[in-house]
């Protein structure tokens, strides 16, 4: 199961473009609010979230993590408990750490981007402690799936879509999105 956390100020484009991408790929996938059910992205775009992160109570089931950027949602993400739990399970076990936009600076203040391939929204760079900063729009190193922002929440998408069901699946279902 991959979790995708959900904090008011999230970047609306980025979340859902991938969350569809993923859910197209028939990978199973939770929408997680951090406070509520309903989150308010920054362009005052709200969802609603299949679960709340206070419902998670068992980490067995998480294959990954996904973060969206956006701010303040970014602050509002790495500000929750929650959160951090996840990522620090998904870590020890080797499990799919995603983030796209501003969200990198998490994996980055956490030290868990050091000796990786990483990128992130313009600006942040000096946050992705350790990383070796990339100038690709969406890079996977390993377990770590980085983004730069809205204009590659598709293929961001595409990109945790192939780390589950390979390269030639991924290629398959991009090609029928009609995008580059």
């Amino acid at each position: 199961m991959l979790y995708m956390f959900f904090a008011n100020g999230f970047e609306e484009v980025e979340a859902i473009a991938a969350l569809d991408v993923i859910r197209r790929a028939k990978i199973e996938i939770k929408s997680v609010g951090i406070n509520d059910k309903i989150i308010t992205g920054s362009h005052g775009i709200s969802i609603v979230c299949d679960m709340m992160a206070a419902d998670i109570s068992d980490f067995g089931n998480v294959d990954g993590i996904i973060l969206p950027g956006g701010m303040p949602g970014t602050t509002n993400l790495f500000e929750n408990d929650t959160v951090h739990e996840v990522i620090d399970f998904c870590s020890a076990n080797n499990k799919l750490l995603c983030a796209i936009c501003a969200a990198p600076l998490i994996l980055g203040r956490k030290d868990l981007l050091a000796g990786k391939k990483a990128v992130c929204f313009p600006g942040f760079e000096d946050e992705l402690k350790g990383a070796s900063v990339s100038d690709e729009f969406v890079c996977t190193d390993g377990n770590v799936i980085t983004a730069k922002g809205m204009g590659s929440a598709v293929n961001f998408g595409i990109e945790i879509v192939a780390y589950f069901k390979g390269r030639e699946f991924a290629d398959t279902l991009k090609s029928t999105l009609q995008c580059s």
